[in-house]
This record gives structure tokens, sequence and C-alpha cells, in this order.
């Protein structure tokens, strides 16, 4: 930045060429969100005659853009394969991979979410594996390294999407990279700026060419593109630039070059034969395992299918409160309905998918995974057997599907190359909107120009960026070297751009120039916090209800026995001698519809994970019944505290008389009224759901009529929420919906599908 021609201008105008920093948040906005007439337009209205920028036309504005100091320089060219011509010519937007990791290696932004060197992480004499720098191919490739040296990993991931709805409707190959080093928590989101695209190859359309040669064809022609994108990388890793061979992998390497010596690459019908009798075309050797298409897509192309063959789709429907749980709620909104050989192959292979998107292993859970996946294999007949696997022509007798083969490699990989969440191909898609669509809409609707179109709005977003964290940094007298600052013993998940630039310049209006995702809020720091400081709690300033008296309460929520379970736990509370200053008579109480819970990761306990939002809310005319969620509880029985299911009603607490202080068992924090359940059943009495079964418990009343058996407790007994999924049994009462589900059913499943927090603690053995 400070080598760039103009420098010298910003020792006393930094914004230059512009006037300021308004005017350079102008021409900003108009570059990133107008097409070049729409900025003509804007510039010409009587207003912004008035407001007078110092750039009068569009011109004068992209050529200031242009003028700024950039980073990785785009650039365009044309390819052609000899022998094989396209329909349209084949342009390849791109710059040069080495660069760009070179400039995020160097990115000071990152400088607090790095690793270095491979490390070993041992939990109970278990070897623990997470990112790239804990598995095995970091230390094989770092022992082969000078001293001083360490490893880059390259990471590449390309996903087709459409960018254009002009132009023929263009489809590209946007091709992204990002770095190892950079920790996985923070390389997985897309917001979080550690990916950066490196080439826009288009797809393309072979003239006189076989159907069956169009794929390989086009695949050829991508890697030509990454062959043009990492050559100067493929230098690097050769000479010793701190650069390692982004595959890895020698071998294959190496028996795919003996091949090319004695055959042509281009001759494909020969080239391909010869390839497949050595075993090269084995995707696990090569690629990661990649969690979204072959775990999710995988789900829904074969074994929703299949339930759904079985099932029934009207039945399948009216199982489901929504549609987007599909993969969560499936085993239990089978069972009953679906025979348990059935049920149970399905749950091993979502126990396998679940174990499989982990951040963290040890050897031990690597070889659960590995056990659920056998699980899978040993009864899969059972899918057969029930003619649930069709197709087009009728029902297929066998398991030859490639994403299915694929999950035998898992294991291997997550010792070799970390927990393959870190790969998933969710961060691409996302990329492909944060990255792809906007970009390629700002262009014209001439199709000649197009291409030089692209590369200039490429270029002007990365001087623009850069530039700008430039003036930010220049404005507070602060280099561009990012100081190492000790991390909070609690973190959150963050834009680390955003958390740099408040460390940098904390409290500066200016900060609002950059955008990010919001921090995920710390109730740890200011809410109700549970014994062990485990769990935080937050409820509204303002209640839902400022003041009821314990009558209205027992009417509005239908909840005959609050007063006096409210009674009891006074009196348990206080030993006896409840104070004189409110009692359930006189006394009123201010209630909630929900409270928010927030736990550590139990897989990084530095990690704080979002609230969780539980409600309680009383019947309306949306929830007839109410809407009450359910959670863990703990509850002390003499020298023992146990964990029980229950169900929270309503959320409340005791407002003191004026001129009265309430005694600490009031006051303290919130108190809600619960309703159990009782566990009736365990995982192992039912392998193929292999869940908890919980059950309403119910109790005599003072009348002796039979009642729900509930209790008032402290806000912070409060350990989990969990889901209950009904025991539908052979058929679904199709008049009962979500709204009214948890209390219609009796009989309820605890599924550990809910999330893969609560899966990890439910597999635990929580009771």
């Amino acid at each position: 930045m400070e080598s760039d021609q103009f420098a010298y201008q910003r020792v006393n105008t930094q914004f230059y060429p512009f006037q300021d920093q308004a005017e350079f948040e102008l021409g900003k906005f108009l570059c990133e969100r107008l097409t070049q007439s729409d900025i003509n337009r804007f510039l010409k209205l009587e207003w912004v005659h008035r407001a007078k920028p110092s750039f009068g036309s569009k011109d004068q504005l992209l050529a200031w853009m242009g003028s700024l100091p950039t980073g990785p320089k785009w650039r365009s060219m044309t390819l052609e394969i000899t022998g094989y011509p396209t329909v349209q010519p084949v342009q390849l937007i791109w710059r040069d991979g080495l660069e760009v990791v070179e400039d995020l290696f160097a990115n000071p932004i990152f400088a607090n979410h790095m690793t270095y060197d491979p490390h070993v992480v041992v939990d109970s004499d278990d070897h623990e594996y997470s990112e790239y720098f804990t598995a095995r191919q970091a230390f094989e490739i770092q022992d082969q390294l000078p001293k001083g040296a360490t490893i880059v990993p390259i990471v590449v991931a390309s996903d087709k999407t459409p960018v254009t709805r002009h132009t023929g409707g263009l489809e590209m190959h946007p091709i992204f990279v990002s770095i190892a080093n950079i920790q996985s928590d923070v390389r997985m989101r897309a917001t979080s700026h550690a990916w950066r695209c490196v080439g826009f190859m288009p797809i393309p359309k072979f003239a006189n060419v076989h159907s069956d040669y169009q794929t390989i064809l086009s695949q050829r022609l991508f890697h030509k593109c990454m062959d043009i994108i990492f050559a100067n990388a493929k230098v690097a890793a050769m000479t010793g630039k701190f650069m390692p061979d982004p595959s890895g992998h020698e071998h294959t390497l190496s028996a795919i070059y003996d091949i090319c010596r004695r055959i042509d690459p281009w001759r494909l019908r020969e080239f391909q034969e010869e390839a497949k009798a050595h075993s090269l075309s084995d995707p696990s050797r090569f690629l990661a395992g990649e969690v979204l298409h072959t775990c999710h897509k995988f789900f829904f192309d074969h074994p929703f299918k299949w339930c759904k063959e079985l099932v029934g789709k009207d039945e399948l429907d009216a199982r489901f409160k929504k549609h987007q749980d599909l993969q969560r709620t499936l085993v239990p909104s089978i069972a009953g309905v679906a025979p348990p050989q059935f049920v149970h192959v399905i749950r091993a292979l979502i126990d396998f998918v679940y174990k499989a998107q982990s951040p963290v292993y040890t050897d031990t859970s690597i070889d659960s995974m590995v056990a659920s996946l056998k699980e899978f294999h040993d009864h899969k007949q059972a899918i057969l057997d029930a003619g649930a696997r069709r197709g087009m022509k009728g029902t297929i007798e066998h398991f030859l599907i490639p994403k299915l083969e694929l999950l035998q490699s898992f294991a291997m990989l997550t010792k070799d190359i970390g927990a393959l969440i870190q790969w998933t191909a969710d961060v691409t898609e996302r990329l492909l909107i944060t990255h792809c669509k906007l970009l390629f809409e700002r262009t014209s609707r001439q199709s000649r120009t197009f291409t030089e179109q692209v590369v200039d709005i490429l270029n002007r977003e990365e001087s623009m960026r850069q530039f700008q964290l430039y003036l930010f940094l220049r404005m507070h007298k602060t280099p561009l070297a990012n100081a190492i600052v000790t991390e909070e013993q609690e973190i959150t998940k963050t834009n680390p751009a955003l958390a740099w630039i408040a460390r940098v310049a904390p409290g500066d209006p200016n900060q609002r120039c950059f955008i990010g995702p919001h921090p995920v809020r710390n109730h740890f720091l200011k809410g109700i916090l549970s014994s062990t400081a485990t769990t935080a709690f937050h409820v509204t300033v303002t209640p839902d209800r400022a003041k009821m008296s314990i009558n209205e309460v027992q009417k509005l929520y239908t909840l005959p026995d609050f007063g006096r379970l409210l009674s009891d736990y006074i009196a348990k509370a206080s030993n006896g001698q409840p104070a004189t200053s409110w009692s359930c008579d006189r006394g009123c109480v201010k209630t909630w519809n929900k409270f928010q819970l927030q736990l550590h990761s139990v897989f990084r306990s530095r990690l704080i994970m979002p609230s969780q939002v539980v409600q309680a809310g009383p019947p309306s005319q949306i929830f007839p019944l109410g809407n009450c969620d359910a959670v863990i509880v703990q509850s002390s029985h003499g020298d023992q505290t146990v964990n029980l299911i229950a169900q929270v009603r309503a959320i409340f607490q005791p407002i003191p008389p004026r001129h009265a202080t309430l005694p600490h068992y009031l006051a303290d924090q919130p108190l809600i009224y619960v309703q159990y359940y009782e566990v009736v059943s365990h995982p192992r009495d039912q392998p193929a759901v292999s869940m908890y079964t919980v059950a309403r418990k119910y109790c005599n009343g003072p009348g002796g009529q039979r009642m729900r058996l509930g209790a008032v407790i402290h806000l912070t007994d409060v350990m989990h929420v969990v889901e209950l999924i009904p025991v539908y049994g052979e058929g679904t009462n199709r008049r009962v919906g979500a709204e009214t589900s948890m209390e219609v059913y009796e009989r309820f499943y605890l599924n550990n599908f809910s999330d893969k927090e609560v899966y990890h603690t439910l597999r635990s053995d929580w009771h």
C-alpha cells in the first residue's frame, strides 16, 4: 500500500483522489450497487449537483477507483483446445492463486486465528483430531520440510452456478481458495472473508462431440484452468516457498504422470480405460470427505426416498412438524409405521451422519463412527426386503451408490486431514451468494464486452476493500501489522475482521463502515448463571405480564394447582418458616412467555453457543393448549442429584409489596412451573429407534382426581433444551397438528437428533 504510485499524495491527503471519507463511501456504494448507466443517471440528479462531489461522471469515478492500490490482479484469457472446438469461445477470468494465498497468509486480520505448526492434542489418553494441523498428514509433510519452514495447506472449492440471466444464461464454475492455517471455525463462515475467489470458468459446450465425452472434456478444461491459476503455486511447492502440494497424494499423481507418458490424455477412450485399470478413478484417494453432498444430499436422495416409498408421502407429511426438520425427526416419525428392522437401518445411517459432523474426534469417537456405518451395512437388507429402494424402472436389488461407498473413507480421512466438517461445501454454497450473484448483475447487457467488464469490476472491488481498511488504520495511526493479543477466556462466534478492528480502534463510530455478522450475545457476562456457572439464562427486563394474582395465573395458564405448588416451594425453601412479606393469598407475580438459555459447546468448552429460546406461553388463538417447550432439569433427592425431563408451563417471579423486601428464595431469580415426564424405556430397550421414551407423569390431586405431576423450581435448575416427538404408533391423528401435539399425545421420544450438541449430550447417558 505504501509503495503505490500515489502514496506521496496520501501523506497529507489520505483519501486521495477523494476529498474525504464521505466522498469515498459514496463512490464505493455507487460502484458496488449500481450499473454504469445507473451511476450516470444518479450523478445527473439536481441534488447531486448541489452536493458537488469531486467526480462528475461515471468514467471519472471508475478511473479513480482503478487508480487505488490493489491486491492480486484479475485478468482474462481465451482458451482453445486443439481438435475440440466449442460452440462459444471459452473465456477464463482468473488471478494468480499463489498471490491470493500469500495475501491470505499475510492478512493481519487472521493473526489471532492462525496455526503454523502440527501439534498433538490428547484427551484422556485419546489422540484428538480436529483442525488439519492435529491430523496425520500435517505431521507427514512437516517432517519432510527443512528446519524453520512451515506448511501452508491450500484449500480449493468450486461449485457450478448461474451468474447471469442474460448473454444466454451464462453458467460458471467459480473457484475459491482458502488456507488451512486459518482455524476452521473462522474458515467455515463465508462472511469471515477467509475464502477468496481466484477464477470464473465458463461451462463449455463442445461442438460435434458425442455426449459421452462432453463431461470428460469439461473436466479436462476445468483442470487446464486450474493449471493456469495455480501454476506459480506448483512452482512454489517444488522450490520450497512454504507451500505444499494441495493434493498431497504423490503416488496418485506420479501414476497419472506415468500413464500420460504412454498415452496421450486427449485420446479419451484409451486414457480412461488405462486410468480405470490402475484404480485412479477412486475419488476417496484425492478428494476430502465432504459432508454436504456425501451425507446430507445422499440422505435426501436415498434414505428419505426409501422412507417415503415405504411409509407413503401423505403419512410422512402428517408426521413432520416442519419440512426442514426431515433429517432431525425422521427416525421417531417413522417408528411404529415402518418395520423395526427398517427403522434400525435408517437410525444407524443417521447416527453415522451426526458423528461425521463432529468438529473434534478421538480414536474412540472415530471407532464409534465406523461402528454406526457397520451397523447400517449389517442390517441394510431390510431396505431391500421392504421393497423401498426403487428407481424409474421399479425395484432395485443392490446398494451400488457412489456416495455410500465414499462413507467408507471418512475414518481414514479424519485421521489424515482432521475433522471433515471443516471441509464442507456449505461454505461454497454460501460463497456463491456472497461473492458471485451481485457481481455479474452490475455488468451491462452487452455480450461483446462482458468479460472485460467483469475483470474491471473485480479489480475495483479488491481495490476498494483494501483501501477502506487502509484508510481506517491511517486515521488511527495504526500500522498494518497486527499485534497479537490475548484472547478472552470465553469466546463467541464473530467476524474476525470486526473483532480486529474493534481492538485497533475501540469505540470508533467508523466501525460501521465494515459489515459483518453480529457476534453471539454472551449472556455469561450479565445474565443469570447456574450454580456451576456452566449455563446462562436471560429474561427480558420488561415482563410480558407485569402484575397478576395467583388466581389469574391459574385461569390464564389453566394450571389449577399453581398456587398450591408455589406454597409447597416456599415452605421447602424457607425450611417451614416462610416470610410474612409475601404469600400466595395476597401476593402478585410478573410472568414471561419465554426465556433464553445459553451453554458452552460440548466439543470446545471455550466456545459459547448461540442462546436457545424456551417457550412457556399460555393458551392462545394460535396455540389453543399453550406453547410450552421441554427441558432437562436437575432435581435433588437427598444426597443425590438426578436429571429429569419436564415441560415448562410458566415463567414468573413474585413482586415485592410496597416498602417490603422479598426473601432471597423469591427475589434471587425467576421461578418456573414445570410438569414432569417419566422415562418408560431406554435406548437399549428399543435398539431400532435407540432413543429414550418418556410419558406424562401423573399424581392424585387433593380431591383424588388424576392430574399431571408438577412443581415450582428455580430457573437455574434447567440444564438443556430438548425436543420431544410424539410416539405416533401405526397411524397419526390427522386432527392433531404441530400446535397441539405436545398436549394431546401421552408418550414421546426424546429426540437425540434435535441438534449435534444435544446428540452428544444424550449419547453420554444423561440419565
